[in-house]
């Protein structure tokens, strides 16, 4: 078995950072924000678990639900999640989705108020056990949304796509219809509910955008589909707390500047979670595509995140489907995951972006220790 020393880790991090073009083109030091690789996991995953770490990453989102349970219960569910994933060697960075139910709070239908007052025990039990975030959306009665989830990408690899003119011949759902200025009333209402308890406590509010970012979809009003109505809603309810999740492809087909609108975010310090992916295609009928084979470029917008301060969790997201996979959870199949954090490593490694993660030596490759290694 190989033997590493001290002098050794501490090489191999500087070579790591004089890699060709790295000085080149890095930013400076006090501006660079360190980005946490990350993949979203639920409890009881431990292959998954592995197979992360065996692919050096230290940081995870959880994939909450507390549905079902009293809100005396929550924090000690919370702990339960984050000692099962400290014990694979990773951080919590966060929560993805509403971490209780809310569908009655994004609709505005009766019920909303239990709802809200579950939201907010659920935001305190986070902070109480040291989870920082939650990801969530307002995307009312449907959720992410694809016509298809079988187009073939390269090499056979499954892909998904989003077709409008498809979408509306699929009809109305039973809620009917939603019209825009009922989820504006609806989203003021449960922001004022719970920004100020989620500023209390430490926990970052990062509102996803809708996907597709096309407003109605099936009747259904959508309002998180521009970065005008993203101000809007940091405005509703000014606080530190009250920011976005930047999923990328999504502000892009908006029509949106990705790497100006992110500068802009990231220097106010209100992007809290970076959602990597890329689409071809236009909001109205897009496909996914692989990480390296997408119009945008990519290397350019890790280097704009890094350059303008984002510090936080950043994972891949709806990578295609590869050969032997199953495509039960289209888009969320591990080794299409595995090769686009392959390929931020080594882009981040070439222009010298530093990453919260540990060498065997305990040193990072930015020359700083990881308060939160495993």
């Amino acid at each position: 078995m190989a033997h590493f020393t001290r002098r050794d880790c501490l090489q191999g991090s500087l070579a790591a950072l004089a890699a060709p073009g790295a000085e080149a083109r890095k930013a400076p030091a006090a501006t660079r924000g360190v980005i946490q690789l990350c993949e979203v996991f639920s409890s009881g995953q431990t292959s998954r678990f592995r197979l992360a770490r065996q692919i050096g990453i230290q940081h995870a989102i959880l994939g909450a639900s507390l549905g079902g349970l009293t809100r005396d219960r929550y924090e000690e569910h919370l702990a339960r999640a984050k000692a099962e994933f400290q014990a694979a060697g990773l951080t919590i960075a966060g929560v993805e989705s509403h971490p209780v139910p809310a569908g009655k709070i994004t609709l505005g239908l009766p019920g909303r108020d239990e709802e809200i007052e579950n939201y907010r025990a659920a935001i305190q039990a986070l902070a109480n056990v040291g989870i920082p975030m939650i990801c969530y959306n307002f995307m009312a009665g449907l959720g992410w949304y694809r016509t298809r989830v079988d187009i073939p990408a390269r090499g056979g690899a499954l892909s998904s796509e989003f077709d409008l003119a498809t979408a509306n011949q699929q009809g109305l759902t039973r809620w009917g219809e939603v019209p825009e200025d009922k989820m504006w009333e609806n989203i003021a209402y449960f922001l004022k509910a719970v920004i100020p308890v989620a500023e209390k406590a430490g926990v970052k509010m990062a509102l996803h955008p809708d996907d597709p970012p096309v407003s109605p979809l099936r009747g259904i009003g959508r309002i998180c589909t521009t970065a005008k109505n993203y101000r809007r809603i940091m405005d509703l309810v000014p606080s530190p707390v009250n920011g976005v999740t930047f999923c990328q492809a999504n502000f892009k087909l908006m029509g949106e500047d990705i790497e100006s609108l992110a500068r802009e975010w990231c220097r106010q310090g209100k992007i809290f979670f970076v959602h990597f992916r890329d689409v071809e295609g236009t909001r109205e009928h897009f496909r996914e595509t692989f990480h390296d084979n997408g119009p945008t470029d990519m290397p350019r917008m890790l280097q704009v995140y890094s350059q303008n301060g984002f510090t936080g969790p950043m994972r891949p997201d709806h990578a295609p489907t590869l050969e032997g996979e199953s495509n039960d959870n289209p888009g969320y199949a591990m080794g299409g995951k595995v090769f686009a954090i392959g390929y931020m490593k080594g882009i981040m490694q070439s222009l010298g972006i530093p990453s919260a993660r540990i060498v065997q030596c305990g040193m990072s490759l930015n020359g700083a220790i990881d308060s939160n290694a495993g």
